[in-house]
């Protein structure tokens, strides 16, 4: 028809897809200096927080240790499999102090699954249980891939070289709640790698 203009669906489709991709989450809290949201294996989206929220306030959150753990008996404690098990404090003490600690911390986001409820100085490394000095709402996405997810494999780490005789276990009790992100790029690596799957953090 004289003076209608014709556009192919496909030419239609690209800008809405374009703009589908880039807008914001609807479920995804945003903050200045966000990088926006990740999606997980169910499609549920997380916000992905500052790098400064990667490590806790040490006034808040210095670490506390488990005086039953000492480098003298660690062959009967944390080296011993299935000692954390025994030790983790009830889900519904952590979950309270979850929420209060995303309200101390003054996060924007207020949704529990976007954080761990984490040891500063995990159960396999002597931290204490159930401190509120040692535990603290860490973020799973944080800019650069520094979050919940990255720290539970330096964990891992340390507690392989304690274990191993190859580390004190003081030293890395001071290393990991001291600065974590140091301790990784020491023990593990310069970057986290990509990671998806996540064990609940000791």
């Amino acid at each position: 028809m004289p003076g209608r203009i014709l556009v192919s669906r496909r030419a239609i489709a690209v800008p809405m897809l374009l703009a589908a991709l880039t807008a914001p989450p609807a479920l995804a809290h945003r903050r200045e200096g966000d990088a926006g949201g990740v999606a997980d294996a169910q499609g549920r989206y997380g916000v992905v927080f500052p790098a400064a929220s990667a490590e806790p306030n040490p006034e808040l959150t210095p670490g506390a240790l488990n005086p039953r753990v000492t480098q003298a008996n660690i062959r009967s404690s944390i080296c011993v499999a299935g000692f954390t098990r025994g030790i983790r404090p009830a889900e519904g003490y952590t979950e309270r102090l979850k929420r209060e600690g995303i309200r101390a911390y003054a996060y924007a986001d207020h949704r529990l699954r976007d954080y761990e409820e984490d040891h500063l100085i995990s159960l396999e490394l002597g931290g204490s249980p159930d401190s509120p000095r040692n535990l603290w709402p860490e973020p799973h996405h944080v800019i650069g891939g520094w979050g919940s997810y990255a720290k539970d494999r330096l964990e891992n780490r340390l507690h392989r070289l304690v274990c191993g005789g190859r580390i004190p276990l003081a030293q890395a009790q001071y290393d990991i709640s001291h600065d974590w992100i140091a301790a990784y790029r020491r023990y593990v690596a310069e970057q986290p790698r990509p990671q998806r799957g996540h064990r609940y953090g000791d």
